[in-house]
């Protein structure tokens, strides 16, 4: 009895800090521009664009983009070849309202919500989350779509020779 209540102890535990670990993607404190810059910085290292997923950690959808993409075989192959992560906090404990004004406000898609940046910082994508959504989660189809679409080697103009004909 006393070795069952013990498993059950540590399962519970161990879920417990599943949940805490899922439940800060975001960092109130953290300075945006810092962490922006940087993964800009290795993008560009690493010949990759930068995703920033904006958003925070009360927001269910936000966790929920997190947890699928990175238990999905494809789409965490898709993310870890052709970009860095990176998050960007909105919260009542810090709103980054100057990071995202230089980004247009894309706060008015919701939440989450995408940005897709080069390797020098340029903004080259908004994308509000909806459009990936499927019933009560998201589609993996358009989850690797959007993916897809925005990856470094999709804007490489030695792709589309054939349009010069």
């Amino acid at each position: 009895m006393r070795k069952s209540i013990s498993i059950l102890f540590c399962l519970q535990l161990l879920a417990c800090l599943s949940l805490s670990a899922a439940d800060s993607l975001y960092h109130p404190k953290a300075n945006a521009e810092k962490e922006i810059a940087a993964a800009v910085k290795k993008a560009k290292a690493e010949n990759k664009h930068v995703l920033i997923q904006a958003g925070g950690n009360w927001c269910s959808w936000c966790l929920a983009f997190d947890r699928f993409t990175h238990t999905d075989f494809q789409l965490d192959s898709l993310l870890k070849t052709n970009y860095v992560l990176c998050h960007l906090n909105y919260s009542e404990e810090n709103k980054n309202y100057a990071t995202f004004k230089k980004y247009g406000f894309p706060v008015r898609f919701g939440f989450p919500v995408f940005l897709i940046l080069d390797g020098d910082g340029k903004l080259l994508h908004t994308q509000n989350s909806a459009y990936l959504e499927e019933g009560n989660g998201y589609s993996k189809q358009r989850v690797f779509e959007f993916l897809d679409n925005w990856r470094k080697d999709a804007l490489n103009e030695k792709n589309y020779q054939w349009l010069k004909n």
